[in-house]
C-alpha cells in the first residue's frame, strides 16, 4: 500500500511539473526555428555557422538536456550559450549589428515571443 502511494505520489509530482508552463514546448520549438531561419551568424569556438548547423547542434544539446529542462530558460542556459568542451560563450553576430552573448540574443527574442502569445491569448 505505501508503495502504491508513493507511486502515485511521485507520478502526481511529475505530471504537476509538466504542466508548470505550459508554452515551455512551443517556446523552445520557437528559439529552434528562430535559430535556424535567422541571417545573423552563430560562433561558437571562434568557428562561423549558419542557422541550420546552429539549430542542428543545439537541437542534439537539447536531446542530451531534454531531462534536466523545466522551463525556456533551462534549454537556453543549457543547450545553447557556451561550449561544453571549452567553456567558451556562443556569440552572434547578425548583419550590422555588434557580436552578442547567445544568452542574451535568445532571452530577448523568448521575451518578444511571450509578448505575442500573451497578446493572442486576450
Amino acid at each position: 500500500m505505501t508503495r502504491l502511494f508513493f507511486t502515485s505520489f511521485i507520478l502526481l509530482l511529475f505530471t504537476l511539473s509538466l504542466h508548470a508552463n505550459p508554452n515551455t514546448k512551443k517556446e523552445i520549438n520557437h528559439l529552434l526555428e528562430y535559430v535556424k531561419t535567422t541571417h545573423c551568424v552563430y560562433i561558437r569556438n571562434g568557428d562561423k555557422h549558419k542557422g541550420p548547423e546552429a539549430q542542428s547542434h543545439i537541437q542534439r544539446k537539447y536531446d542530451y538536456y531534454v531531462d534536466d529542462i523545466e522551463f525556456t530558460e533551462d534549454f537556453i542556459r543549457l543547450s545553447a550559450t557556451k561550449s561544453t568542451m571549452s567553456g567558451d560563450i556562443y556569440q552572434i553576430k547578425c548583419p550590422g549589428e555588434a557580436k552578442v552573448p547567445s544568452a542574451q540574443w535568445l532571452l530577448d527574442e523568448l521575451a518578444n515571443f511571450r509578448k505575442t502569445l500573451k497578446e493572442e491569448n486576450k
